[in-house]
């Protein structure tokens, strides 16, 4: 058959990214200016999209072979991470998009990773994510000719609205095994839902997805193997989550500062004219701080374990791969705690006229708490309580 075609990203606003905002500080600054009125707003955020696209981000994880930026993982995280600390809803789709480029990377054979690794260069693709393990309610039957047909629907699907791709899995049922493969988002009997409507996180595109007989080709199903190397992308995964995380504890805490400094007032018992030189209010800081660099430096060790793993390839080994689930789940415990403690302590550090609605300072402590929701902390916990105790390292699963 003839090869697939694939369309532009359908949210491109063409020149009219101011040139400032083409480099990540400008897109930061870009970023933190309408944060508060988005998270009010919610909904899909075009413009902010095509902004991250002409910085050149959506190549971040692409390798240099494919014209990608092929960046390290440290690198990488250290970009989300930035973007987290203003807007975590946008920090999740350069994440996922990154992951569903590690997903083809791993999971597809030469002629597909040159194919959707090189579309994502030449077209700026955004990627979707219809991959979620724990809803199996998409169902894939087996065409003739190798390829697929799906019915049925996924939910929680990150970044799916405003895609170009979207990466899906689906169950086989006359195998029981998943099906994966990459479509593009646009092709006929897809419905993105615009359905997403929770407290937090609240521009992830992440509604549900429905499948009416959509067409899967024989060349769009990826090959998914377990190898240790292969299982990376599920670590991968787990540090872009550390990683908002992170970025939510280091943006709340400079929230407060920022708030503290221009607008604190002396408590009127405290006998001093400036809020910051009261010693509460200073050791407030002092915890605070303490939380954000501690999540940060666990979140940058995991990271370079990850590389460091990353550039093993196919001989990665299994024991190799289960120290880095341990610096992972090590790092998101860390970095879990500190996103809901510091983002509620802004509060405590700024004050009554801190909760004035249109400041949206709740955000932070919105986002993190739907994002730690992920996974239940208690059995990351347990792995790392194993390992201390009984020096038993972590098995891979959905989530490690």
């Amino acid at each position: 058959m003839n090869e697939p075609r694939y369309p532009a990203p359908s949210q491109s606003l063409g020149n009219n990214t101011p040139p400032a905002v083409r480099d990540l500080n400008g897109l930061l600054d870009a970023l933190r200016a309408s944060a508060a009125q988005r998270d009010r707003d919610g909904g899909h955020a075009a413009q902010e999209k095509q902004w991250i696209a002409d910085a050149g981000l959506l190549t971040l994880a692409v390798p240099r072979e494919y014209g990608g930026l092929g960046a390290r993982w440290p690198e990488i995280y250290d970009t989300i991470r930035k973007i987290a600390q203003v807007d975590s809803a946008l920090a999740h789709l350069l994440g996922f998009t990154s992951l569903q480029v590690v997903s083809v990377n791993v999971w597809g054979n030469p002629e597909q990773r040159a194919r959707y690794l090189g579309g994502t260069v030449e077209g700026r693709w955004w990627w979707g994510n219809a991959v979620n393990p724990l809803d199996t309610r998409l169902v894939a039957s087996a065409t003739v000719d190798g390829g697929y047909l799906l019915n049925g629907e996924k939910g929680f699907c990150s970044g799916t609205r405003g895609s170009t791709m979207m990466t899906v899995s689906a169950l086989d049922p006359l195998t029981g095994k998943s099906v994966f493969a990459a479509v593009p988002t646009t092709r006929e009997g897809i419905t993105v839902r615009e359905d997403w409507n929770p407290i937090g996180q609240r521009q992830t595109d992440s509604g549900s997805v429905a499948f009416a007989q959509v067409r899967v080709e024989a060349e769009e199903v990826l090959q998914k193997t377990d190898t240790p190397f292969v299982s990376l992308r599920t670590l991968i995964s787990q540090q872009i989550l550390t990683n908002l995380f992170v970025g939510i504890a280091q943006g709340a805490l400079e929230e407060a500062r920022h708030y503290v400094t221009r607008h604190g007032k002396a408590w009127i018992n405290s006998g001093l004219e400036k809020a910051t030189d009261d010693p509460y209010l200073i050791q407030r800081f002092g915890e605070m701080r303490i939380q954000a660099v501690s999540a940060e430096a666990l979140a940058t060790r995991a990271a370079y374990a990850l590389e460091d793993a990353w550039q093993q390839g196919p001989s990665l080994s299994a024991e190799t791969r289960a120290h880095v689930a341990l610096a992972t789940s090590e790092a998101k415990i860390v970095a879990h705690r500190a996103a809901l403690d510091v983002s509620e302590k802004l509060f405590d550090a700024c004050g009554a006229r801190a909760t004035h609605a249109p400041l949206a300072l709740d955000r932070f402590w919105r986002n993190a708490r739907v994002h730690t929701l992920h996974d239940p902390l208690d059995y990351r916990l347990r792995d790392v309580g194993r390992y201390a105790l009984n020096g038993t390292l972590p098995e891979v699963s959905l989530y490690t």
